[in-house]
């Protein structure tokens, strides 16, 4: 169920400074990810050779780690180069590496075959750490399959439903009534895209356009395989052809964790009002209790397929259509994966 020739977010790179140890598990492999002194990503299997015991419960050493059990150091890049009590260090002796590096303010790492891991095959999404946006990010932990956040982000109807107090409109101008665009863009990225005029403003754009009146909203969900998503909003009070739209870029990097729990690094960043840190804190309140609403909803869809063995959608309606062909072209992918094709991702154009 897992791509593994292709680049997964570890950590923030705010999470990595010359003397932490971050320690993550990533399709199912216990990892630890550290920067070293000339800022380069060191990313290890976090696991000890000699007893099995975690590398991250250990000790940084400048840029060496000690294993806490019995003091067996390795080297940055993975070597043994001390055992206690003994002179030698067996050439077999040394811990697994992983190809990680630095962009976009995330710290990406590279689960399969090493030799075919291209940096150019790293999301183009910039907008975290781009001149004139400003951003709130966060993190959740989710106990469910990535693929249903996935599917839950291709399908925005629900936020009438399930986000009536943040994003959503009133049930009487359900989303799910505005017709949607389902299209596929290079890279293999499915694009699902949206234009609801003179709605009532949702709670959340009312806080930003400074208006309880209709506005115009422009709304698109973007997957890129494995699992990057992305939200482009715009809006604009309705009818105010002249006026600035407001325009939200909601990045939503999941990086599956085990085949039931997922890694969420989410962040909004904006055209609009971007000096305004106060907004900006704002925001990052909302989002995060937008995002608690969505892992409320998807652990218990978690724990119905735990529970049955059912497949989802069980019921599939108009509004599957762009969440089943991103599984379509998942499900490609790995099957080519396994069949020792190269990987077949190629760099993804998220938007014009």
């Amino acid at each position: 169920m897992f791509l593994r020739n292709c680049w997964y977010v570890a950590a923030r790179d705010s999470e990595l400074d010359d003397r932490r140890l971050v320690a993550r598990r990533i399709l199912g492999e216990p990892m630890l990810f550290f920067r070293t002194a000339d800022g380069t990503i060191a990313a290890f299997q976090d696991r000890c050779p000699h007893r099995l015991a975690p590398l991250s419960a250990g000790r940084r050493i400048g840029d060496r780690i000690r294993c806490g059990y019995h003091g067996i150091e390795f080297a940055a890049d993975g070597r043994c180069v001390h055992i206690p009590g003994q002179d030698t260090v067996p050439a077999s002796a040394g811990v697994r590496t992983f190809p990680a590096l630095l962009r976009h303010g995330c710290a990406w790492v590279w689960p399969g075959d090493p030799t075919k891991a291209d940096p150019a095959l790293i999301p183009d999404v910039p907008w975290p750490r781009l001149a004139g946006w400003a951003t709130a990010e966060g993190y959740t932990h989710v106990a469910a399959d990535y693929r249903l956040l996935t599917d839950n982000l291709l399908d925005l109807s629900h936020e009438t439903y399930l986000h009536d107090a943040t994003i959503g409109n009133q049930a009487e101008q359900t989303i799910a009534d505005y017709p949607v665009t389902v299209g596929e863009r290079p890279g293999q990225v499915i694009e699902a895209r949206r234009v609801m005029a003179g709605i009532d403003a949702p709670p959340f754009f009312a806080m930003i356009l400074g208006t309880d009146g209709r506005i115009d909203r422009w709304q698109a969900a973007i997957w890129a395989p494995p699992c990057v998503n992305l939200t482009d909003t715009k809006a604009a009070p309705a009818g105010a052809t002249d006026a600035q739209p407001y325009v939200g870029r909601v990045l939503h990097l999941l990086t599956p964790e085990t085949a039931a729990s997922t890694h969420y690094f989410w962040s909004l960043s904006r055209n609009y009002r971007t000096s305004d840190d106060e907004l900006t804190e704002l925001l990052r309140g909302s989002l995060r209790q937008t995002f608690d609403e969505d892992k409320y909803m998807l652990e218990l869809q978690q724990r119905e397929v735990a529970a049955t063995g059912l497949a989802i959608p069980g019921l599939a309606v108009k509004l599957d259509v762009a969440a089943v062909r991103a599984r379509r072209i998942l499900d490609g992918l790995i099957r080519r994966e396994r069949d020792g094709a190269a990987p077949a991702i190629g760099p993804a154009v998220l938007v014009d």
